[in-house]
Order: structure tokens, then sequence, then C-alpha cells
């Protein structure tokens, strides 16, 4: 299996980072404004990037405010089944992001967007941990 791998060092508390890939609020203000979540184990996200396609993730784990699982279960056929790992350490000088996307089957054209997006959105999620104000879907470009 093929993953996608990024890190990066958010200047923020590790509870607002967790906060930011758990809450609602959190992740409409990095991914899409169009998000349903709820921050519990077992619990079906979704978010919606525009009006025919959306993801839907399955929160398989939390370990606050150093783990965030998901699979998932709706979305791009070849994401369907893979596993988005989120980890948090805590520095003196903020948090340390790493970011898995796991369970590729081979490296596509897909997989290439999938892994350029995320560095986008990331660099999104870290403006929103810095400053307040990410850049979501549909500004991200």
């Amino acid at each position: 299996m093929k993953s996608i791998y990024h890190r990066l060092l958010i200047q923020a508390s590790i509870e607002t980072v967790y906060d930011a890939l758990t809450l609602e609020k959190g992740l409409a203000g990095w991914w899409t404004p169009d998000t349903t979540a709820q921050p519990e184990t077992g619990r079906i996200l979704r978010f919606a990037f525009g009006p025919e396609y959306f993801k839907e993730m399955k929160v398989t784990r939390l370990e606050p405010p150093q783990t965030v699982e998901w699979l998932c279960i709706k979305g791009y056929e070849d994401w369907i089944g893979t596993t988005v790992t989120f980890q948090l350490q805590s520095t003196d000088k903020g948090t340390v992001l790493s970011l898995r996307h796991d369970g590729w089957k081979e490296y596509t054209p897909g997989f290439a967007s999938c892994s350029y997006d995320w560095a986008l959105f990331l660099r999104s999620l870290r403006l929103l941990c810095e400053t307040g104000k990410g850049i979501p879907y549909p500004y991200y470009n």
C-alpha cells in the first residue's frame, strides 16, 4: 500500500490544533465550510465540496490531544478504505503535526493530486490555528 505523508510546525497550542481537527467549527474553518462533524469515535463526518461531491469519514480513533484518525467510507473511489491519521506533538515552538493518508493501492494521478491538496489544506489549517482564519474550499487555490 502507498501513503501520503506531510509534517509541519504550527505555532499554536496542541489543544488549538486538536480542536481544529475534531470540532465542526474548526474543520469548517480550514477544509470546507460545508462540514458536519462531532468529535466522537464511531461518528460519521461529512465534508461537502460543492453540490455534487462529498466525502464521509468515520472517526476510528481519538486520543486527545495527540491523535485523530478517520476511515474514508465515501468519496473518490481510490479514497474509499484509506485512513487519514493526524499525530500531534507539543514543542516549545508550538505543535508539530504529522499527517498520514494510508492505504492507497497505487500511485495514480489522483494520489498525486490528493497529496498536493493536503499540502494546501494543511497550510489553511496552520493559518486557522495561528491567525484565526483559514483558507478552506473553495478559496484555497
